[in-house]
């Protein structure tokens, strides 16, 4: 039998299966997929193919159907261990915010990079737009404009006081999205402005550290009412790349591989190379030099926090 994965725990997985009904599940045995070495060989949004237990309401995943896509990211532990935060994606939403707690730039790269190597579509929502003063309007307007002036779409919002949130849900509408971010951006809070009828548990920021509690702590997929489904993450602290090659890492910002062709040498690095067109852009400022700051860090392997 043939079914979707809505939810991962670590250990068991509820699948729904075509009459909508969800069957908690397990994995037997050693289950690896091919070609990717993660913590969770299977994820929220993956097909895959189950067997029923005799006597007993749970079942077997037996098999897992190719991927179209999936989002992947590294622990910065000293285990690296990488995971699967979602699959089958027809785009993803990163949920931001400029305070309390602030999501840095180097964070929405790091994603957005992601995004860029599997193919997936990716927005920017930033939130929290109640808190903002006359000068944390200009930032954000500065904020955006980094963003939108290389083709991410970016959309202000208040969760709380649910502005702007109509937009938000036409967006999502008939698609799979997956919806990530830091902790206590307030994802769960947008996700119940958008689908009320969720009632997710929302959290305080910690005082001690400015960062959110987590709220999620397993990957779950939620049916929208005006069609469509959520993949709702746990918050992550630190996004660290995987299965990227240096080589390959321009290409995945789009203000630079659309000027990859015009360097001198064919294999530039963009970091000391004469005729680099990319360093030149960054000079003019026609590539914005946080953007290009990101590029550094990723190529260097440096912390992925910032």
């Amino acid at each position: 039998m043939r079914g979707l994965v809505t939810k991962s725990t670590g250990s068991w997985y509820l699948v729904e299966n075509e009459e909508g009904k969800r069957i908690p599940c397990r994995i037997k045995g050693k289950f690896r997929t091919k070609g990717i070495k993660t913590t969770n060989p299977i994820a929220v949004g993956d097909w895959v193919h189950y067997e029923l237990e005799p006597d007993q309401d749970s079942a077997v995943i037996t098999a897992l159907e190719p991927r179209k896509n999936y989002i992947i990211r590294r622990s910065i532990n000293l285990s690296k261990q990488a995971q699967v935060i979602g699959a089958n994606l027809d785009q993803a939403m990163l949920v931001v915010t400029l305070a309390s707690p602030p999501t840095s730039l180097g964070f929405i790269d790091r994603f957005l990079v992601t995004a860029e190597a599997y193919d997936i579509p990716a927005f920017l929502v930033f939130n929290k737009l109640d808190l903002f003063s006359e000068e944390g309007l200009e930032i954000l307007e500065d904020y955006m404009a980094i963003y939108e002036h290389i083709g991410y779409p970016c959309y202000a919002v208040s969760a709380m006081e649910k502005t702007n949130i109509e937009e938000i849900r036409l967006l999502l509408q008939d698609k799979t999205t997956l919806v990530s971010g830091h902790s206590g951006v307030g994802k769960s809070t947008l996700i119940n402005a958008i689908e009320p009828s969720v009632a997710l548990k929302t959290g305080e920021i910690s005082d001690w550290s400015d960062k959110g509690k987590h709220t999620t702590t397993f990957a779950e997929m939620i049916n929208l009412s005006v069609g469509g489904k959520l993949i709702d993450t746990p918050g992550i602290r630190e996004l660290g790349i995987v299965d990227i090659e240096k080589a390959e890492l321009g290409h995945f910002f789009p203000e630079m591989r659309a000027r990859l062709n015009e360097c001198r040498f064919h294999n530039c690095r963009h970091i000391n190379e004469p005729g680099c067109v990319v360093l030149e852009a960054v000079e003019s400022g026609e590539i914005e030099s946080s953007r290009y700051d990101s590029y550094l860090s990723i190529y260097h392997n440096q912390d992925t926090r910032n």
